[in-house]
């Protein structure tokens, strides 16, 4: 689709009140809509050698964002030559992150009061669209003894009557089953698929759920929707997302419906209420 197009699309959608749309943007970005917040999260804008798509929306023609989200603090998630485009492009727009990132983030020359960091059992307000987060192990959890601060997160986004479930980048650990059921249903779940081994380890790319454990999250979540996400950036890290939708159906026939994501095609989130 054309950049200009797209953008005026998501302008002009509406999202009444018990509904959101997600876009997708390739690895686990996306921009979701709720009400009239745009939320851009883990949106992966720089063109990079390796790359299997490039950006479906260039980075400098990024608009209509109110706050960008980074689940982590590697540059298929905190894309850090994209941020620094944003913050000087939209200069009313927020970034959230994990806090123990904040240095670096200002090293960018982002404004203090624009940076939103966040941790474990924090949150923050965009307008009427709420953020919270839980910590994410990828591949381990990796708090920091002396702050406490997590390096990676998962984002729970709460607003216009909806509730969505980002997880990032992150294996499943004791205890966060628990975590996630504490926020109640989720009417959608972004989740990883692409796995991890020895090979992709060695060559410091640390991994994710494989999609049969993302599938049992999902078995046991029962979310109203769920879509895989970070099987498509990169040749060496990549899943089939087909095998994900066969597995849930398979093992968990009729549960969550799946939707495997389209770039830059929307996908209607319904609290079904």
């Amino acid at each position: 689709m054309d950049t200009k197009k797209f953008l005026q699309s998501v302008s002009e959608t509406e999202t009444p009140y018990g509904t959101a749309v997600i876009w997708w943007f390739g690895q686990m970005g996306i921009w979701v809509k709720l009400g009239e917040t745009v939320l851009s999260i883990d949106y992966f804008a720089t063109e990079l050698p390796g790359r299997t798509i490039s950006p479906p929306v260039p980075a400098s023609q990024v608009s209509g964002i109110t706050a960008f989200l980074g689940s982590h603090n590697h540059i298929d998630h905190i894309d850090h030559p994209a941020w620094k485009i944003w913050a000087n492009n939209l200069p009313d727009a927020k970034f959230i992150y994990p806090s123990i990132h904040k240095e670096s983030l200002l090293r960018d020359g982002i404004e203090e009061e624009r940076l939103l960091g966040i941790n474990e059992g924090e949150q923050v307000q965009i307008g009427s669209v709420t953020v919270k987060a839980i910590a994410a192990a990828h591949e381990f959890l990796s708090q920091d003894p002396e702050t406490g601060l997590y390096p990676a997160l998962q984002y729970v986004i709460e607003g216009n009557g909806v509730r969505i479930y980002h997880a990032g980048d992150t294996l499943r650990y004791e205890g966060m089953i628990s975590k996630l059921r504490a926020f109640g249903d989720f009417d959608a779940a972004i989740l990883p698929i692409n796995g991890r081994d020895a090979i992709r380890y060695r060559g410091h790319c640390i991994g994710n759920m494989t999609y049969q454990e993302s599938v049992d999250l999902t078995g046991e979540l029962k979310p109203k929707l769920v879509i895989p996400g970070h099987f498509d950036m990169f040749a060496n890290n990549s899943e089939d997302p087909k095998k994900f939708a066969d597995y849930l159906e398979a093992k968990y026939p009729g549960l969550v419906p799946c939707v495997i994501p389209q770039y830059l095609s929307p996908i209607i989130v319904k609290n079904m209420k």
